[in-house]
């Protein structure tokens, strides 16, 4: 009538949809604090699980596929860079890192925006813009400038590599088949190359 109790064997139900996702993001902050010591393993693995949730997060807020792609590269070479700054205490990895890409999403419009302003009222005597525009847009330049500068700095084998995955955000795989080079080459030219960036940038372990 009331059935048969389950057996001390029987297993557990699988988790929940909430609890899954915890668990993802636990992982993935424990790979982001690797991550921050210099694990290009790690990196892979960060990298793989959220240039999707990034470029689609970005390209929400941007509406341009090319530009978005750019930001969203900008956004992991950040991520890989700054991943020291990550403290799981103020929240999990996946909402540092989307977080970032926001905040660098906002910030391309915005630069956007000041170009078309200027443009648009250079035959004219323009008012000079707002200071935090001025700055948002020195900054941004200032970094690129930086990027382009230390990327120089690696060797070219180095650079194609680094330069397939963040700029045309190819896949470790991909790479290692369009240059018809073994995977574990790839992954140590960009290990490598990241680790010459990040001390060109002057970025801490």
């Amino acid at each position: 009538m009331f059935g048969v109790p389950p057996s001390p064997s029987s297993p557990a139900p699988p988790p929940s949809a909430s609890e899954h996702a915890g668990q993802a993001d636990a992982a993935l902050d424990t790979l982001l604090s690797r991550v921050a010591r210099g694990d290009q393993a790690a990196f892979e693995v960060v990298y793989d699980q959220m240039a999707g949730p990034v470029y689609g997060l970005i390209l929400k807020v941007l509406r341009d596929p090319a530009q978005s792609e750019e930001v969203a590269q900008e956004v992991l070479l950040e991520v890989w860079r700054s991943a020291s700054r990550f403290d799981p205490r103020r929240g999990g990895a996946t909402s540092w890192i989307l977080t970032i890409a926001h905040r660098r999403a906002v910030d391309r419009v915005r630069s956007e925006s000041a170009a078309a302003e200027r443009e648009r009222r250079s035959p004219t005597i323009a008012e000079p813009p707002p200071s935090d525009v001025v700055a948002e847009t020195v900054t941004a330049s200032l970094e690129a400038e930086r990027v382009r500068r230390c990327l120089g700095g690696l060797t070219e084998l180095q650079r194609e590599a680094v330069t397939l995955a963040f700029y045309k955000g190819y896949t470790y795989p991909q790479i290692a088949a369009q240059l018809d080079v073994a995977l574990g080459t790839i992954k140590t030219r960009i290990r490598d190359g990241l680790i010459r960036l990040r001390d060109c940038l002057g970025v801490a372990w």
